[in-house]
């Protein structure tokens, strides 16, 4: 069944973004530590690549639950199994080469940068293999079959554990960039940050609390407000804050990372284009490009009312 083969692809994403969460909090942790100033020219540029990449890998992650929400409807279709497949497949690239510059910066600093190219080299060379070669090795070609008759609308119920299973995939980034956001407050590193780096982790650390308490507001509706029963308003209404979460979740992420690049470049220009980049694609992977795709395929129904194609 669809519903059941996109539930398990939200379960997976939600496995993967667990291992991307733990590298990302480490980028982001890592330049307000004491041995920061020790890392060569070559190690904080890796660091910084390293956080553009589980950036990029933790954006594909959460990409397919905004798909689901807001190109779907909510509604189980073949093309949203494959819209998750496609990013989760995806999102291990940037993740195998965000773990390999993670172990450059760590093993070149303990034992030299010779030390620290084969560390990397090696981390990204077994988890390619394992994430991709072991896969595609194994793979299976199978034939779709093909959708007959009126495509059948998804019940309520599956709706809404589909969504809720969305947003425990989206939190934990936040989560783990929360965790960040406080702790790095009470560093020597952070006091010596000029007040406008100061300033932008401080709005970045709302904007994420803000996305984390939205994240956790479907749970506590659901079963206060509704008394844990399936009823479309509260799917509604849920879908819609889970939805726009994601901004202040995106401008959290985006401020913190021109914080992190002013550290590893000391250059207001560059932080700032790091921060805008950021922004940008993650508001294109999450909002932009779903939701011109629904246009495109509501524009599709219009001029062909009376066909039948499976989303």
């Amino acid at each position: 069944m669809i519903e059941r083969k996109l539930k398990t692809a939200l379960d997976e994403s939600r496995l993967l973004i667990l291992g991307a969460q733990v590298l990302f909090g480490f980028q982001f942790q890592s330049a307000f530590q004491e041995r920061f100033t020790d890392l060569s020219g070559s190690g904080r540029a890796s660091l910084a690549c390293s956080l553009m990449l589980l950036l990029l890998s933790i954006a594909l992650l959460i990409a397919p639950s905004l798909h689901h929400q807001i190109r779907f409807r909510g509604e189980s279709r073949p093309d949203a199994v494959r819209s998750a497949t496609f990013y989760a497949g995806w999102s291990l690239l940037p993740l195998t080469f965000g773990l390999g510059c993670s172990a450059y910066v760590v093993f070149s600093l303990l034992f030299g940068t010779e030390a620290g190219l084969v560390s990397g080299a090696a981390f990204t060379s077994v988890s390619l293999i394992l994430l991709y070669g072991w896969g595609l090795l194994l793979k299976q070609t199978h034939k779709t079959e093909p959708t007959m008759g009126e495509v059948k609308r998804t019940d309520l119920a599956t709706r809404i554990e589909q969504l809720l299973t969305e947003a425990r995939v989206i939190i934990p980034g936040g989560q783990a960039l929360l965790g960040f956001q406080f702790v790095a407050t009470l560093t020597k590193a952070f006091g010596e940050l000029p007040l406008a780096a100061q300033i932008c982790h401080a709005a970045g650390l709302f904007a994420v609390a803000l996305a984390v308490t939205l994240l956790m507001t479907p749970a506590a509706l659901h079963r206060i407000a509704f008394n844990g029963d399936n009823v479309l308003r509260f799917y509604e209404i849920a879908s819609r804050i889970v939805i726009a979460a994601t901004v202040p979740l995106a401008a959290g992420i985006a401020a913190d990372t021109g914080v992190v690049f002013w550290k590893v470049t000391e250059s207001g220009a560059v932080a700032m284009l790091a921060g805008i980049a950021a922004f940008a694609v993650l508001m294109v992977l999450w909002l932009v490009y779903p939701i011109l795709q629904r246009e495109r395929a509501g524009s599709r129904a219009a001029r062909h009312p009376g066909s039948q194609w499976a989303n």
